[in-house]
Parts: structure tokens; C-alpha cells; sequence
């Protein structure tokens, strides 16, 4: 990473040339957008077995990286060479900035041209690009000739992993910074410790990861589970992943979490934890209350983790976490208070901004900077520490007004655990959508930042949270192909960014990514379905009508009736559809050479299937309070099936059900973890009163207009009751079951609410499913 003197602005003319008409040849699959792109005369054919050769040392594993990703994404091997190759790598000192590039594409031979070895791999992957530009593997390209000038808007351009909640193995890690690499993404920040585990071998204190590496999953009903999940990496593995993502121009950042998310920490070690007790390792998502101990021997301990830390990871950041760390142990501890006191301190925030000064001076002794999340602006921000701004922009705002650096993450839009669509095969994920568009919108300089502070903005990074990413393909679903828009809002030119011309080529490096092994989302460009209006209407009308449209509206939908699959020469999608009740429509939108842009969805347009709710397709109760979606099991593989909740209360409805043609119903039920470590908003959970040892499911009508009239003091609105039943013992029932009733003869279209009365220690429950039966 080239720090503060690679976030400069691009200068006008090379802002200028990328938008010429004559690049484009070129720059419909180049990603992210060059500055600038200036087109010659003529071209260079490039096939099996052309000779690549790296003039100069630093040059030579950006030489070796083009052969193989030109292997993977174009199905062509190229041969290294010592001299006369047709692809050649050269220095060029008028090439300025660690990661600037010249590629040069001439009849005669293409070289690339930079200062050093960052810059070659950049110049090397635009190449893999130019040499990958359509789907036809394994034949020549020609290349037209240019003259491409590159370097980026920021120096800051990464994404966050999570391995702490649920642990990632080294070889999907490899696979990340590979594609990164792909688009020019140089900063990987691992969170490497959490309340449910502690990944990085610290040898001075061995019980971190042979205790703090393992926990077991929470349950949903029944005994606990006894086997242990987790895993660690040691000193050397780490540093060979350091050596490998460096060799791709890619620096890691490790992150340390304290004071709070700190439950693996005394787990391992109680006496560095506030309460002297020893807790299990953390198998709740959310805010635990185990903070760390600031007293003298808990600082000697992080500085000795430091060293141990540092030795492995040579860049210049290390991160100190500072999030999400309720003070509630400090504030009942008299040591902590005494402490308080003698460093004549205001409070416990003001205690952490004490400890974080303390950590930002000794790794500055060392050469290394600190940097946080913004909480730790909140007791005073230390002059050597940098933020990284998670709740909004405010905290980067007002750290880099104060001079200090800053990275921008803000959960919206750059939470990359958040869903990318309503569509019902959504895997889990914080129930927000992210959208592809979204990102791509997001400008990494805030406007609240004064014009002579604006090189404190170092750049832009995505996390992507664990709780719900169990599986290597589940994190690169999220990453993918979002990774991409930020590769561009850090890189390119801020006018030079459409987002119509960016869905074509983020379709093509999506392409090469799934070449290379890597699971990428296809939600912005799958076909959603809707009926328009209420679905009584069209049981009671004898036709369906029917919308189709895809998130990122790139393509043409296509569509079938007939049980086939659709192809690029099937009816296309032009005006909203009218068919008989009993059609399943297939579709899929295609690009403009005839190829899907996204797996094919379908729509059963049956009356049972019109007359069923998904839990997809029902409605939180309370619209605007957290919603999650969460697989079956904590731990649960890609396979398993998701559901919607609201955390804070077990209701949900079907909306505008046709209760005229209804005679009865079918409720599918599931329960699941109650593992939400909630803090302080604990409080906002809504416990309802159960009449039976387990609670119950309540199926009524007005739930919610009773709800708004108990809020307003009156109780005299009540719900209509239709059905209830007792939930089984969850110590002995099945997971998923099944609850049928019979309902009254009714008119309209309105809401039914399924409120479950479960007791809050109990698990989670929620409505899988709805199926309603017509009258006779």
C-alpha cells in the first residue's frame, strides 16, 4: 500500500482520456477503469505458447501471475522466457508511484512498465483482461494497440474478512487474495480474534488458541451440542499468506478486537478479564459483555501479543478493534474505577482512549501505525491512531478534520453481510440489501471533509461479518461480485464511474472469476417475479398477471411457459404478462452475445402456489426493526435453507390473504438458535404472555392495529383470534413441524399474523411457511 501519497486526485487530462470514444475497444473489459486509455493503429495476436519475460527481478511474480491467470481465464499457456518475448516487463522510473503502470500494446509487442513490483501485478492483471475479453476459452486474442496510463484514486482499497465467528481455511483465504489481485484490491484486513475465536497463534500465551480457538454451536432445542467448531493459524502460516498476498500486491491487515468482543480472550485466560470467572467461548452473534482488563499486566500482555503480531505482519497498520465494547464490567469494577481515578480520567470511554494511546504509542516505537474502528473516537482520539469509520461517515468526518487518516466502511452501503436482494434463494445475511448498484454508488470521499483534509482519506473497504458465512463459498457469495464495484470507486476516476457501463464488464470479470473456481452472486441480475396488486384479485379473476425484472435491469428477459428452459432465442419480456392459473414461468435475462446473466428462476403460477407464503414473502410485524436472515443451523452448510426473522419479536404476517376463498390453513413452523448476545438493547426484545408451558403460536387478524392502539394506552382494540396452538417441548420435538386449522367464513383480502408466545430463554421460532387451502 503506497499510505497518503497514493490518494491523490487524477489529473484532467488523463480524466479526460479515459472517456474518448476510440478506447473503446479496450475498455469494455477492463475493471476498474483506467485513467486514461489512448488507442494506435493496428494490433497484436496473442496464442499458445507466446513467450512473456520479466527484464528486471521485481518484475518477476507479476510475470509469473499473468501466465497463470491467462491459463485460467483464457485457457492459454504462455511460456516464460529469459529475453526476446513478445510480452515483456520493464522498469521505467518515469512510471511514478509503487503502484502506477504503463501497458504499451504495439504490433510488434506488448510491454508493461512500472517502478515497482505493485505495479507490475497491476499492469499484469489489466493484460489478463485485455487477453480475456469474450467467453471463447482457449483461442487467440487479438489485441488492439494502445497505450494504457494507470494508477489509482486511493491507497486504501480492500475488503475485510472474518474468520473469528466462523473460521475460514487458509486456502479459501489464498483464493480471496487471488481475486482480489484480479481487480487491483490491495488491502486485506483479517479479523483475526472475537468473542467465539481467537485465530492467531500467540506462542507467549499458548491457551489463546487451545482454548480460545474453539467453541460449540448454541442450540435449537435439546441437549447442547458437544463438538467443538473452530480452528487457528500459526505464526508460519500466517506469514506465508503475508508472502503470497504480497507477491500479489496485496497487504495484509491484522486485527486484534479490545476491549470488548473479548469472551475467547478471557476464556483462555480469566485473570486478563475483568470478573476473575472463566466463561465458554462466545456461540452467540452480537455484543457480549466480557471486556478486557486494563490494568498494568493486561497492557504488558497486548504489547507482548504486539510483538508477536508485528513479526508476522510487516505492513504499516495494525488494527485494535475499539468497537462495540459496552462498559458495563468497567463500571462495576472498583480496580477499574481506581484506575479511572489516578489517571485522572473522565470516564471509561475516556479510559479507552487511554488504552488505545498507550497501544498507538508502543507499535509507533515500532515503526507501525494504529488504526481503529470509530468508537475509539469517543474518549478522545490519540494523535497516533487513524480510524476506519463503520457507523456512517460522521467518524471519518470528524477524524480526518481533526488530521488524522481515515478508511471508509460504512455499514451502509459497504456491509458485505448484508443480502443483495428479496429474492426468496437469498443465503443468509444481515436482511438489508446491499445492492451491486448501491456499491458502486458510494463515493469513499464524504462531503463533510474540508478540501485541505482530504488526504486523510486513505480509502474504502468492504467487511464482510461472519455470523451467517459458514462456508468458504458463502463468504465469496458476499464478496463477489461486489468486490468489484469497490475495486472501481477506489480506483477510477469518480466522473469516469456509469454504472451502465460498469454491469457489462462486471458481468465479464465474473465470468473470469467463475473460471477460476470462485462461487459469485448473480442476484443483481436474476429474474424477480411479481404479481401486481393483491393475489385475491387474480384467484377471483381467472388470470395472473404477472411482472418480470432483474435488480440491475442489464440484459434481456427471456422467458419460457412450456418447462423448458430458456435460451437466448426464447420470447423476450416486454410488457407485464396475463396467463392462466397453472403456468410455471421459467426465465433468465441475456446479454447482448446471447449469454445468461444469471441462473434461471421460475414462478408457478397454480392457485395452491398463489394461496402459499414462503417466509420470504411474509412481513415483519414491526417494519424497521432488525432483521436478520439466518440459516437453520448456526453452523449450517450452503445447502441448508434460510429464514427471515425480526430479532426482536416473533411475529410476522401474510399479507392481503383472499379470505373469501380460503377455508382453511397449513402453517410450517421452525425453530431456531436464540443465540443474540444483545447488550443493551436486551430491553427491546418483546416478551409476550404464554398460557402454556412453551407458549404459543397465535394465529389472529389486527395484530398490528392492536399493537399501535396498546402503544397509544388503549386497550381496548383486540386482534380477532383464528387459531391457536401449544408449541411442543423444544427439549423433545422435532425442529420443523406442522400446525392445520380450519378458518370462519370471511370477505376480502386481509393480514393474518402468526405471533408466537415462546418464553424469551427459550429457542426462536419462526414461520417457515404458509400454505392456505381453498374453500369447498
Amino acid at each position: 500500500m503506497t499510505g497518503k501519497a497514493a490518494v491523490a486526485t487524477i489529473g484532467a487530462a488523463l480524466a479526460a482520456a479515459i472517456v474518448a470514444p476510440a478506447s473503446a475497444q479496450v475498455s469494455p473489459s477492463l475493471l476498474p477503469l483506467p485513467q486514461s486509455v489512448v488507442p494506435a493503429k493496428g494490433a497484436i495476436t496473442i496464442a499458445e505458447g507466446t513467450t512473456v519475460a520479466a527484464t528486471v527481478p521485481e518484475a518477476a511474480a507479476a510475470a509469473r501471475l499473468l501466465v497463470e491467470h491467462v491459463r485460467t481465464t483464457r485457457g492459454l499457456t504462455l511460456a516464460l522466457a529469459d529475453a526476446g518475448a513478445r510480452i515483456r516487463f520493464d522498469r521505467d522510473a518515469s512510471v511514478t508511484g509503487d503502484e502506477a503502470y504503463r501497458l504499451a500494446v504495439t504490433p510488434a509487442g506488448i510491454r508493461i512498465l512500472a517502478a515497482a513490483p505493485a505495479g507490475f501485478v497491476h499492469g499484469a492483471m489489466t493484460l489478463v483482461q485485455m487477453l480475456s475479453p469474450d467467453a471463447r476459452i482457449g483461442q487467440p486474442v487479438r489485441v488492439p494497440a494502445v497505450t494504457i496510463d494507470d494508477a489509482p484514486r486511493f491507497g486504501w482499497r480492500g475488503l475485510m474478512i472474518d474468520p473469528a465467528r466462523h473460521f475460514l481455511p487458509l486456502p479459501a483465504l489464498r483464493r480471496i487474495v487471488d481475486q482480489m489481485a484480479a481487480v487491483k484490491l490491495n488491502t486485506l484486513h483479517l479479523h483475526l480474534t472475537d468473542d467465539q475465536g481467537w485465530r492467531f497463534e500467540v506462542k507467549r500465551y499458548p491457551k489463546l488458541t487451545e482454548v480460545g480457538a474453539w467453541r460449540t454451536a448454541p442450540s435449537t432445542g435439546g441437549a447442547a451440542p458437544a463438538a467443538r467448531v473452530g480452528g487457528f493459524y500459526t505464526q508460519d502460516e500466517l506469514r506465508a499468506l503475508v508472502a503470497y498476498a504480497g507477491e500479489r500486491g496485496i497487504t495484509i491487515v491484522p486485527e486484534i478486537d479490545l476491549p470488548g468482543h473479548a469472551t475467547a480472550l478471557v476464556a483462555a485466560y480469566p485473570e486478563l478479564g475483568m470478573l476473575g470467572d472463566r466463561p465458554p467461548v462466545g456461540n452467540r452473534w452480537g455484543i457480549e459483555a466480557y471486556l478486557f482488563n486494563p490494568g498494568p499486566k493486561g497492557i504488558a500482555f497486548v504489547k507482548e501479543v504486539l510483538d508477536e503480531l508485528i513479526a508476522v505482519f510487516p505492513g504499516t497498520y495494525v488494527h485494535l478493534g475499539g468497537d462495540e465494547a459496552v462498559k458495563d464490567q468497567w463500571q462495576r469494577s472498583p480496580e477499574v474505577q481506581a484506575q479511572i481515578k489516578a489517571l485522572k480520567l473522565k470516564d471509561e470511554n475516556a479510559l479507552q482512549g487511554w488504552m488505545i494511546d498507550q497501544f498507538g504509542q508502543y507499535l509507533q516505537s515500532r515503526g507501525r501505525r494504529l488504526i481503529g474502528w470509530d468508537e475509539i473516537l469517543e474518549g478522545g482520539l490519540p494523535a497516533s491512531a487513524s480510524i476506519m469509520s463503520w457507523r456512517g461517515e460522521a467518524g471519518a468526518v470528524a477524524a480526518a478534520n481533526q488530521g488524522h487518516d481515515v478508511v471508509l466502511s460504512p455499514g451502509t452501503p459497504l456491509y458485505l453481510d448484508r443480502v443483495q436482494s428479496t429474492l426468496p434463494d437469498e443465503p443468509p445475511g444481515q436482511n438489508v440489501a446491499s445492492t451491486l448498484a448501491a456499491v458502486y454508488g458510494y463515493d469513499p470521499l464524504p462531503q463533510g471533509i474540508a478540501a485541505d483534509k482530504a488526504q486523510h482519506v486513505l480509502g474504502a473497504q468492504g467487511n464482510a461479518w461472519s455470523e451467517y458465512l459458514v462456508t468458504p463459498a458463502a463468504v465469496e457469495h458476499k464478496l463477489f461480485p461486489r468486490a468489484a464495484a469497490i475495486a472501481e470507486i477506489t480506483w477510477s476516476a469518480k466522473q469516469a464511474r456509469d454504472l451502465a457501463g460498469f454491469l457489462p464488464r462486471v458481468r465479464r470479470q465474473s465470468e473470469r472469476w467463475t473460471r477460476a473456481g470462485v462461487t459469485v452472486a448473480d442476484s443483481a441480475f436474476a429474474v424477480d417475479f411479481a404479481v401486481p396488486g393483491k393475489r385475491g384479485a387474480a384467484l377471483r379473476g381467472g388470470r395472473v398477471p404477472l411482472t418480470l425484472a432483474t435488480q440491475a435491469g442489464y440484459g434481456t428477459i427471456r422467458y419460457t411457459t412450456d418447462g423448458t428452459a430458456p435460451t437466448a432465442r426464447s420470447r423476450p419480456y416486454r410488457t407485464p404478462l396475463s396467463l392462466a392459473p397453472g403456468v410455471v414461468v421459467r426465465a433468465a435475462a441475456f446479454d447482448a452475445a446471447g449469454l445468461p446473466t444469471a441462473a434461471v428462476r421460475q414462478f408457478d403460477t397454480s392457485r395452491p402456489a398463489l394461496l402459499a407464503r414462503s417466509n420470504a414473502q411474509l412481513a415483519a410485524c414491526a417494519p424497521g426493526t432488525l432483521g436478520l436472515r439466518v440459516p437453520l443451523t448456526p453452523d449450517a452448510t450452503d445447502t441448508s435453507p434460510a429464514f427471515n426473522l425480526n430479532l426482536f419479536d416473533t411475529c410476522s404476517i401474510y399479507p392481503a390473504a383472499p379470505l373469501d376463498l380460503a377455508g382453511g390453513y397449513r402453517i410450517e413452523v421452525v425453530r431456531l438458535a436464540r443465540n443474540w448476545a444483545l447488550a443493551h438493547d436486551q430491553s427491546r426484545l418483546r416478551e409476550h404472555y404464554a398460557v402454556s408451558p412453551h407458549g404459543e403460536l397465535l394465529v389472529q387478524l389486527g395484530c398490528v392495529a392492536a399493537a399501535a392502539a396498546r402503544k397509544a394506552g388503549d386497550t381496548t382494540v383486540q386482534p380477532v383470534a383464528l387459531g391457536a396452538f401449544p408449541l411442543p417441548d423444544p427439549a423433545t420435538a422435532p425442529q420443523r413441524f406442522t400446525f392445520a386449522g380450519s378458518l370462519p367464513a370471511m370477505t376480502g383480502d386481509q393480514d393474518i399474523c402468526f405471533q408466537f408466545t415462546s418464553p424469551l430463554g427459550d429457542p426462536y421460532y419462526a414461520v417457515a411457511g404458509v400454505q392456505l387451502t381453498e374453500r369447498r
